[in-house]
């Protein structure tokens, strides 16, 4: 039966007696780039009197497919006369390529209940919606259908059982599949090693890449991708420069992973190095590439080369609005924003969730009320968009930033989702700065009373009382801190030099210059004193003596980071760091008057936003 199937999967239309008017449609078919130029080659096939042609019909759902009609192609299946094992194939892989992967094993369902006997092409694209749309029990009744029909030696087959296997935890059954397989090459032990990725299993996947012989692109961009989604983004680097020494060719794919990898270290020199990768292996600057760029240059704190390279692009579609959008709110630019916000409606390009969050974010770094409740409103009114969480958040940070705080509590208490700690975080943020004790005692409540009790709202909640000279609730606050059983994350900055990240923690000595950098800090600190500069001792949350207090400021990772970047790159050029946590409020004064003292720009990315120190001021307005 397979050798019947091989025959007839690539007839010839010229042997029938009809096939100009067939080679004429389908060639035309073949040209459609959406539906509106499908509807009316259907009208001209119904009228022609060819819509059972079953050539012709097989074509007609590959294009839907393409062309994002799946409910299109739907109407076309369910008129057909007698459908084939081929229409069934065309159909569910159009299916499976939509994300409706139940769907597409429902088709498959029906296909057997009519008697059709399945070939290893609709095999292979069942097992693949079976995979992905981790229906385990479904994917054993198809390998055991490909079993009794013998195709389990078939390479694609073979490959789709192992994703299945793979994606549902079965690591024992995927390797049962890889050792059955006659060709067991590095596509196969591709597919083992993304399927450990994707379960964490880093060590696992590593182990099976170091015994793979010839490493061909597809491998390594596994590698590298599933080391970032797994947070091991020095790592990816790492195999990034062995696979540039192996002379492995990156594809877009490659670069987008490592330009992500790139973005969330702070890492701009590599990334301006796989810039020019991109331009001189002529790799397409598409809007998935031009995206990844956008965000590496915004994410480094480099606004205005990401502007440059969103000018540069032809191919734009709303992923590389959003971020844009993103980049400028990150860097301060709201106004830039905004206006990117209204050119983008105005060119007609529809936009998304994530562009409201990326512009409502704009609107509350910028302070800007009128235009940020107009965006919202729009959203609805205009768009057809509900509101989210993370929408009806950057509203009331926005209110909370410019001192609007009971307005801010009463959009909390009309919001028609139930507030996170995001937002409570954020109001009592708001109740700190301008003096508000009795609302933000509510919020400190409700954060600690219901279920919202991390480090940081801990420390939010024990600054917020230390703020209003309530000792006695702030150390309640941080002995239920050191009662708790919460692994309090820590704070680590980094910064790159050379094309080498180096990462720095609390009173980190492991540096090789180590003397060097605090011999800097030592001379930072005298001459931060000189300018005035005095800790914020209720910063630290220990119980211990002022001077310990002061001591344990003056190591923070950042100020580590920072000395580093003064002793080993160019006076007067700007200091990037990149910090997990977000930078306390005593760092943040300090690094005010380091960026004065030593006339640097300092560019740091905390956990919440972007601050752009420049002689003595910050872009955040000390807001953040």
């Amino acid at each position: 039966m397979s050798c019947f199937t091989q025959v007839i999967i690539t007839p010839s239309i010229h042997d029938n007696p009809k096939s100009h008017h067939r080679k004429q449609a389908i060639t035309l078919l073949q040209k459609c780039k959406n539906v509106n130029q499908i509807t009316p080659i259907h009208s001209n096939i119904i009228k022609n009197g060819q819509q059972h042609d079953q050539f012709i019909v097989f074509e007609l759902l590959r294009v839907c497919s393409k062309c994002d009609a799946i409910d299109y192609a739907l109407k076309i299946f369910q008129q057909t006369q007698y459908p084939n094992v081929f229409l069934y194939t065309a159909l569910i892989d159009g299916l499976v390529f939509s994300g409706l992967y139940s769907h597409g094993i429902r088709i498959y369902v029906e296909m057997i209940e009519n008697f059709i006997f399945p070939d290893n092409f609709v095999i292979s694209s069942v097992l693949k919606a079976c995979g992905i749309g981790l229906d385990l029990r479904m994917g054993r009744e198809v390998h055991t259908q490909a079993i009794k029909l013998g195709f389990c030696s078939n390479r694609s087959v073979g490959l789709k059982l192992m994703e299945l296997y793979g994606k549902n935890r079965e690591f024992e059954d995927m390797k049962r599949v890889f050792d059955e397989m006659p060709e067991r090459d590095v596509v196969a032990l591709t597919v083992m090693i993304s399927s450990y990725l994707d379960h964490a299993l880093v060590s696992r996947a590593s182990n099976i890449f170091d015994m793979v012989k010839a490493k061909d692109t597809v491998c390594w961009t596994a590698m590298i991708d599933g080391l970032v989604r797994n947070g091991k983004m020095n790592k990816a680097l790492e195999y990034f420069r062995q696979m540039q020494r192996e002379a492995v060719r990156a594809n877009e794919v490659t670069v987008v992973c490592v330009l992500s990898a790139c973005a969330q270290l702070g890492a701009l020199e590599l990334g301006k190095w796989i810039h020019s990768y991109i331009e001189n292996y002529d790799i397409k600057i598409n809007h998935f590439v031009g995206s990844a760029l956008i965000n590496m240059y915004s994410r480094c704190g480099s606004i205005d080369e990401a502007e440059r390279v969103f000018k540069t692009m032809k191919d734009r579609e709303v992923s590389t609005y959003n971020s844009m959008i993103m980049g400028f709110a990150l860097n301060g630019k709201s106004l830039n924003a905004v206006e990117l916000f209204q050119r983008m409606i105005k060119e007609g390009t529809k936009p998304t969730n994530i562009t409201f969050v990326g512009v409502l974010n704009a609107c509350s770094h910028g302070g800007l009320v009128d235009f940020g409740f107009e965006i919202f409103q729009s959203m609805q009114i205009d768009h057809c968009i509900e509101p989210q969480i993370e929408h009806y958040g950057c509203i009331v940070d926005l209110l909370g930033r410019v001192g609007r705080v009971k307005e801010a509590y009463k959009f909390i208490q009309n919001m028609k989702v139930m507030p996170d700690y995001i937002i409570w975080g954020s109001f009592l943020n708001a109740c700190k700065i301008h003096k508000k004790f009795e609302l933000g005692e509510h919020a400190a409540e409700i954060l600690l009373n219901h279920g919202y009790t991390d480090t940081g709202t801990y420390i939010l909640v024990s600054n917020f009382y230390s703020s209003f000279r309530k000792y006695e609730e702030a150390l309640l606050v941080r002995s239920k801190l050191k009662e708790s059983d919460i692994e309090k994350e820590p704070g680590c900055s980094s910064i790159e030099v050379n094309n080498e990240i180096h990462e720095f923690f609390l009173g980190d000595i492991r540096h090789p210059q180590k003397k060097e950098i605090y011999e800097k800090l030592e001379e930072m600190e005298k001459r931060l004193r000189f300018e005035g500069y005095y800790p914020q001792l209720d910063v630290v949350s220990q119980d211990i003596m002022d001077h310990e207090k002061e001591q344990a400021l003056a190591i923070h990772s950042e100020r580590l980071a920072i000395c580093y970047g003064l002793i080993s790159t160019e006076p007067l050029s700007t200091i990037r760091i990149v910090k997990n946590l977000r930078v306390c409020s005593d760092c943040h004064t300090m690094i005010k008057l380091v960026s004065k003292i030593t006339k640097r720009k300092i560019v740091m990315r905390d956990r919440n936003r972007f601050h752009h120190f420049d002689n003595g001021s910050c872009s955040c307005g000390d807001y953040w």
